[in-house]
């Protein structure tokens, strides 16, 4: 536990990202337990939230693994955090989806 304690404290500190997506945590979960919806999809409401934390937390930990390699700029380490951006664009894509087709 110490270790992911570690992690998400350098994440926290050190990641902009990180912290705009637990403020926006910080709001959206709470906001979820004022909707009239089932239990299933509250559930589901807070769950694409914490994936988007998730897949943040593995493109920083991407991102360290390739500066830690190098700095030099290189093809295959432009894909390897432009797919890391993308998992992310996707998942807080899938924030805005499953919020949309449960509340409206």
């Amino acid at each position: 536990m110490g270790y992911s304690f570690d992690g998400l404290r350098a994440a926290f500190t050190g990641e902009a990202a990180f912290r705009q997506l637990v403020w926006l945590n910080a709001v959206l979960i709470p906001l979820a337990f004022f909707f009239h919806v089932s239990r299933v999809e509250r559930a589901l409401l807070i769950a694409v939230c914490l994936l988007a934390l998730i897949v943040e937390l593995l493109n920083s930990a991407v991102e360290a693994a390739i500066d830690r390699i190098s700095l030099d700029r290189h093809p295959l380490s432009k894909n390897a955090k432009d797919m890391g951006s993308a998992a992310q664009f996707v998942a807080l894509s899938m924030i805005a989806l499953v919020w949309a087709v449960i509340l409206l």
